[in-house]
């Protein structure tokens, strides 16, 4: 049995849905389809919150969630593994992060972020910004879906905003989402409804599709921390 299998199993004994259960263990129901389909794992410090819920001892937890990160990576095919970086590829085709500085890199690039990219990967004319926001990447945006004319928030074409991957998404928060078939993700405001369903939301009252679900073909990939204006 894999992690997600019995995350799955323990849930519906429970009689719960995935919104309900994630509000038990306090992530969002993004996270727990994640969980149940393989795509992703929880961190550290939910081992005894999820201990408890579904009533499992934390080292089986440990054990299932360790065998199945060694699982997917014997999944990927050799042809698509990154090779393993060298002392040269690290010193020279290789970029040391700049200390308080975040990339800005390209919203294909967010695509991969984590699994087949990451900073030193980045090549030099990459662009580095400071930032007073925690997060992994700035992008700029593109676009006026999230541009708001009744005022803030608002996003607009060619601001910045700081992007991590290690928060989780919260009612009311801007994420950057995954969906099935697209190359590059969508910035949306995430909004969960009273029945748990969630809807990405777009700022702009005149844009077409102003409201799209979430479903188990989407998939949180970051959460915006900042933002900084474009002059």
């Amino acid at each position: 049995m894999t992690f997600g299998e019995l995350v799955m199993l323990k849930r519906r004994s429970l009689g719960l849905k995935q919104g309900p259960f994630g509000d038990l263990v306090g992530v969002s129901r993004a996270a727990v389809i994640g969980w149940e389909k393989g795509h992703a794992f929880p961190r550290e410090d939910k081992y005894r919150q999820l201990s408890a819920v579904l009533d499992v001892p934390v080292h089986e937890i440990v054990q299932l969630v360790s065998e199945d990160k060694i699982r997917r990576s014997d999944e990927i095919p050799e042809s698509k593994r990154s090779p393993a970086p060298t002392v040269i590829d690290r010193n020279v085709a290789g970029i040391e992060q700049p200390a308080g500085k975040l990339p800005v890199i390209s919203w294909s690039q967010a695509a991969q972020w984590g699994e087949k990219l990451n900073a030193k990967d980045l090549g030099d004319t990459v662009e580095w910004v400071t930032s007073p926001y925690p997060g992994e990447y700035f992008l700029r945006v593109v676009g006026e879906s999230m541009y708001n004319p009744a005022g803030e928030p608002s996003f607009r074409d060619g601001d910045l905003i700081s992007i991590s991957t290690q928060h989780a998404p919260e009612h009311r928060k801007f994420v950057l989402v995954m969906r099935h078939g697209e190359a590059v993700p969508t910035f949306k405001q995430y909004l969960v409804e009273n029945d748990g369903s969630v809807l990405l939301h777009a700022l702009n009252p005149s844009w077409p599709n102003k409201y799209l679900p979430f479903d188990d073909q989407c998939t949180v990939i970051g959460v915006a921390t900042g933002l900084i204006k474009e002059l």
